[in-house]
């Protein structure tokens, strides 16, 4: 198994995510390549020419240029018949196969609470990283069956959304 994963090269998230995906797609048997997305004509270009290899899937890290050109990946993936996981439940209920991400409202809630601290006078230094805690996975059923994937009981079970 064969996957790209088009990232924003431009973006500490691109690369971030691309690293952690390299060093687990062993342990599961995938091979990852990193496409550093440009624009649009160069992601159809892309897609098309992964296409022709058997066995590929589409992993979409974050970035402004995947999010920007989203339904373009979408469409292309669907045209393929290409597998295609996304960061947000946004992109699944546009036609995207399945999202995991972290729930963004939470991390936004989050970030005013350490508004609200620093108002009150702490100092940034002071307080600690954090990192997301609630994750979200979403399920398309539509484009799975579109795909030909039959999606197990436990996955669509552990889902916070399927779309049907």
């Amino acid at each position: 198994m064969h996957a790209v994963v088009l990232r924003d090269a431009g973006t500490a998230a691109g690369i971030g995510q691309f690293a952690v995906i390299q060093s687990v797609a062993p342990s599961v048997g995938v091979e990852v390549s990193p496409i550093d997305l440009r624009g649009p004509a160069q992601i159809e270009r892309v897609i098309t020419t992964f296409a022709q290899r058997p066995n590929g899937g589409i992993i979409l890290t974050a970035g402004v240029t995947g999010a920007a050109n989203v339904n373009l990946i979408i469409a292309a993936a669907a045209r393929y018949k290409l597998p295609a996981i996304y960061i947000q439940r946004p992109f699944v209920a546009a036609g995207g196969l399945i999202s995991y991400g972290p729930n963004f409202p939470d991390q936004y809630r989050r970030a005013a609470e350490y508004v609200s601290r620093i108002l009150k006078v702490e100092k940034p230094a002071d307080l600690p990283v954090q990192a997301p805690n609630k994750y979200e996975l979403a399920i398309n059923l539509k484009t799975a069956k579109a795909l030909g994937i039959s999606v197990p009981a436990d996955l669509l079970a552990r889902a916070d959304e399927v779309f049907e």
